[in-house]
């Protein structure tokens, strides 16, 4: 009896290949956009360098996926399985630009300088992520489920759906009508004209639109034809080469990059749990330990080559298998990066593609990943559920205001606190819960869960562990240090010892346990 082997490639991989291959394309179009005009980054730096590295990294890792998915499909002989999407982390993306490169480019007047800083970054969380791949396994073990994609709605929420909404309504003849083009075949079923997929015909559309309006002096969009003809000066082939000396360089600022090189490796660490929790609450379980680590070794490989940005497994598992996605679609995004970033193409991609034609994508995956936490999870577990949410509205609303006051060449400490009260801004409030703001919903979602099954020992086990965490600053802060938030870590600590003590009072009957597996969204059809 003979087994067939799984499929390479099917129908649904082309929704996913369109959607997934955008998604990492604008991803590739704004770092560049940063460093070319944020850090003023050299162009043979950016594009000689920088993206050929980062390229390699993202063939590796698209493949490597596409690889472990077509074991597992092997293994169970199952034709449904989908390959964990991965890129470059986008909140990190940010993180590494304002916190590491800028700062120490404007600081010493070298971009240089700051690319290698950004390297030694990357090199120390790429260690953290393979050292904390081990013990990924047991944490995920002992955390709710509800908790886990709990705090990973959040991100969903916060830091993938918001910027792409606000976009597709400051431009909205091109970023809605591409939103419903996309929901009305994702969600609705529709099939366009022999079957072309949603996310093509959203592009398609947007440039019509925003190229059109270009061709009436309307400029709608913001392309331009010379934007468009000076992108071709970057067409070349760039391969790789080694950066090692530029990483060991970037160690001369270590103090800086500790800061927030290890919370922001354990952050990783959280998150792509929380997308292999997501993934096997879809129907697909890979190994925690194999993921985590291939993260890091990927990365490191990355960062020896070139590139600052660290490697993540994406949030958007389910919804790219819900509209097709299995092994192909992975390893072909692998192939497309890597022929835009060796050939110098992501520039003409800049000037040809109008960035909110793809905005929507991001919404859909969004809209996705949190409907998954209530979905599958116990009905009972959704207060939960929105609690985890919350560290992650904190987080967001603090940006906001952040860029804001920095925009306007002041801070909230300059404003002063008391007056930004006196308005409804309680700032400090938004600073201390949403500091930390991933481990801080893991912690309270899994509080939660525990508190609601009236499991008081384990909840209280959860407080103990967000009090250690906030008082070494992990959660409920900005910095890592002994002795950080110490009110708030104590008390964590007189919550634990009420649950405790809760342990021996008569509680109520344990609530029954339904499911909210039968409110599923709807594959479209293929």
């Amino acid at each position: 009896m003979t087994t067939a082997k799984p499929a390479i490639w099917v129908p649904g991989d082309w929704n996913a290949f369109f959607g997934f291959g955008t998604n990492i394309l604008v991803n590739l179009l704004v770092l560049t956009g940063l460093l070319r005009y944020v850090v003023h980054m050299p162009d043979d730096i950016v594009f000689g360098r920088i993206l050929p590295a980062c390229g390699l990294m993202l063939f590796m890792s698209t493949m490597y996926y596409a690889w472990l998915a077509y074991k597992l499909a092997e293994k169970t002989g199952r034709n449904d399985v989908c390959a964990l999407p991965s890129g470059t982390s986008v909140p990190h993306m940010f993180i590494v630009i304002f916190v590491i490169i800028l700062p120490i480019s404007l600081k010493t007047g070298n971009p240089i300088k700051g690319w290698e800083a950004g390297l030694a970054w990357v090199f120390i969380q790429s260690f953290v992520l393979m050292i904390g791949g081990f013990i990924a396994p047991w944490i995920r073990k002992i955390t709710p489920r509800a908790a886990l994609l709990g705090a990973l709605a959040g991100v969903s929420i916060a830091f993938i759906s918001m910027r792409p909404a606000l976009e597709m309504y400051m431009t909205p003849l091109i970023g809605v009508v591409c939103f419903a083009i996309i929901i009305a075949s994702w969600f609705g079923g529709v099939r366009y004209f022999r079957g072309i997929p949603a996310g093509l015909v959203a592009i398609a559309v947007g440039m019509l639109v925003a190229w059109g309006s270009t061709a009436l002096g309307l400029n709608y969009g913001g392309m331009s034809v010379q934007n468009l003809s000076a992108s071709f000066s970057s067409f070349g082939f760039s391969f790789p080469i080694p950066a090692i000396g530029h990483v060991f360089s970037g160690f001369e600022f270590l103090g800086v990059i500790l800061v927030t090189a290890i919370p922001f490796g354990i952050y990783d660490l959280v998150e792509a749990m929380d997308n292999v929790e997501s993934a096997s609450a879809a129907g697909d379980s890979f190994p925690t330990t194999r993921v985590l680590t291939a993260d890091g070794v990927i990365s490191l490989i990355g960062c020896l080559m070139g590139n600052p940005f660290i490697l993540a497994v994406y949030i958007g598992h389910p919804g790219w298998k819900s509209i097709g996605g299995r092994i192909g679609y992975s390893a072909a995004t692998g192939i497309m990066v890597i022929l835009l970033s060796w050939l110098g193409i992501v520039a003409v991609m800049m000037a040809l593609i109008p960035v909110v034609a793809i905005a929507p994508i991001l919404l859909y995956i969004g809209m996705l990943i949190g409907a998954q936490a209530f979905q599958e999870t116990p009905r009972s577990h959704a207060p939960a559920i929105i609690l985890a949410l919350v560290p992650h509205v904190a987080a967001w609303g603090k940006l906001q205001i952040d860029n804001a006051l920095g925009a306007a060449g002041t801070n909230a400490a300059a404003v002063g606190f008391d007056k930004l009260g006196q308005v409804g801004i309680l700032y400090k409030g938004l600073e201390t819960l949403g500091g930390g703001a991933i481990l801080t919903s893991l912690v309270l979602g899994s509080f939660a869960v525990f508190l609601i099954e009236r499991e008081y020992t384990k909840a209280a086990a959860f407080a103990l562990v967000g009090a250690v965490m906030t008082f070494f600053g992990f959660m409920h802060g900005e910095h890592i240090g002994f002795a950080q938030s110490v009110p708030v870590a104590l008390s964590y600590v007189c919550v634990a010892a009420v649950l405790y003590a809760c342990r021996y009072a008569t509680a109520s009957p344990k609530p029954a346990e339904t499911h909210a597996h039968e409110g599923a969204i709807a594959a479209p059809a293929r």
